[in-house]
């Protein structure tokens, strides 16, 4: 009996000490969330340009506006153009490319340019598998831009 007693006291104190070694040696978990914000974003609005969770990526929404007027172009392709290129950086800066977009919502105040958005945004993109995506309708949009876009994207 007292045999049996010390070899179950021994297997319980290596299973204490193997989940005391388990705990500590553990690699600490990474940060949550780390804001991605493009050199040119305004510090002054109370968003950030995207949030990085783990492997996925939060895009706020985004219009293609000029720089330098601050307004969209009054060249639609134009508009298209620095509104996709804003998100292919946005997307750099955290590690990603357009392929690793999973979900993308395009709000736009004249449905009729819905072809010509499609031509300009099937060329950002090398994959056939497409992101989810929706294009929706709206009456107005900041700075007379005619789209705006927020998106989902998951590392591959």
């Amino acid at each position: 009996m007292n045999r049996r007693n010390s070899f179950l006291l021994l297997a319980l104190l290596l299973a204490g000490m193997s989940t005391v070694y388990g705990a500590f040696s553990r690699t600490p978990p990474q940060a949550a969330r780390r804001a991605i914000n493009l050199s040119d974003d305004n510090p002054q609005l109370p968003f950030s340009g995207a949030i990085l969770a783990g492997n996925t990526l939060y895009l706020s929404g985004r219009i293609g506006i000029d720089p330098k007027t601050g307004k969209a172009p009054t060249v639609i392709d134009d508009e298209i153009k620095l509104l996709l290129d804003r998100v292919k950086a946005t997307l750099a800066q955290a590690g990603m490319s357009m392929d690793d977009l999973v979900y993308v919502q395009i709000a736009c105040t004249d449905l009729s340019l819905y072809d010509k958005f499609n031509t300009v945004y099937r060329s950002y993109f090398t994959t056939k598998d497409l992101p989810a995506r929706e294009f929706i309708g709206a009456a107005s949009l900041l700075r007379g831009g005619h789209f705006e876009l927020q998106a989902i994207a998951v590392r591959k």
